[in-house]
């Protein structure tokens, strides 16, 4: 009796980064009776997936709402097992995986670290729009830095290099010019990632995979994509499953103080 296989795939990625995160595969080798599903990640963070089932005459060693997190980098990773519950008839399976980028199962990440402002020692600059601002904050722990076109920017934290956009030079005042950020995407130590956006056209002075270090030179500040004037966009968050995000609030290094939350419309000085 034919016994069938089948596989259904759907990839589903973050909104924001869909084109950019796209490196995922999934394999199938059969061992006897049973269907060994392997992955194949060659990004350069974690990325969680998420399997929706539907089985004929077979089982999953995945339990059900069950997220596997593929390391970067990675190839044939175990992900789970399919295996025929009666020899004598038709098996059938197919599944959908959602994914998104970085470990989504996080909880827990470094809420003591001390940030520096993401620019020159010595300058002083306004928070253009502070955390939930009206602007474009809304339900967001994100900093609008009031920097002017071709300003440098500076690492806020040490990490890896993650994503860099940086051939647009459009802007708009709504959310439609989204999609004309340039932007540099870090991935820090405890998972959190931190965003760079609306960089000049050609700004970004990282690749891809470059370990930075705190304080290190990144790139140039711009006025692109979704941008109501020349400023720097600056965030740290999770992600989760389905392309939401959790913003967390960060405490900065002033010239008046050793961890402050930055509030709007206040000018701050880095200092050495």
């Amino acid at each position: 009796m034919k016994k069938f296989l089948l596989c259904s795939l759907l990839l589903i990625s973050s909104i924001s980064w869909a084109q950019t995160f796209s490196k995922i595969s999934f394999t199938t080798e059969k061992v006897n009776n049973e269907y060994q599903i392997y992955a194949e990640n060659a990004e350069l963070v974690p990325m969680s997936v998420y399997f929706q089932f539907t089985l004929e005459n077979m089982q999953s060693t995945l339990p059900a709402d069950k997220i596997i997190v593929i390391p970067a980098n990675s190839k044939r990773f175990p992900v789970f097992k399919l295996s025929i519950i009666n020899l004598k008839k038709a098996a059938r399976y197919n599944f959908r995986s959602t994914y998104n980028f970085g470990d989504v199962t996080l909880t827990k990440f470094d809420e003591n670290y001390i940030y520096d402002l993401p620019f020159e020692t010595g300058k002083t600059y306004a928070i253009y729009q502070g955390y939930n601002g009206k602007i474009s904050h809304q339900n967001q722990a994100a900093l609008d830095f009031g920097l002017d076109v071709g300003d440098k920017i500076f690492a806020a934290r040490e990490g890896k290099v993650v994503a860099i956009e940086e051939g647009f030079n459009t802007r708009c005042e709504t959310i439609e010019c989204a999609k004309f950020n340039n932007k540099i995407l870090i991935l820090q130590p405890d998972g959190t990632f931190a965003e760079y956006l609306h960089l000049k056209q050609n700004g970004a002075e990282v690749q891809l995979g470059d370990e930075i270090s705190k304080g290190q030179f990144i790139g140039y500040s711009g006025n692109t994509g979704w941008s109501t004037g020349p400023h720097l966009h600056f965030a740290v968050f999770l992600n989760k499953m389905k392309g939401e995000r959790i913003y967390i609030k960060t405490k900065f290094k002033t010239s008046t103080s050793n961890a402050e939350y930055l509030e709007e419309k206040k000018k701050y000085t880095k200092s050495k």
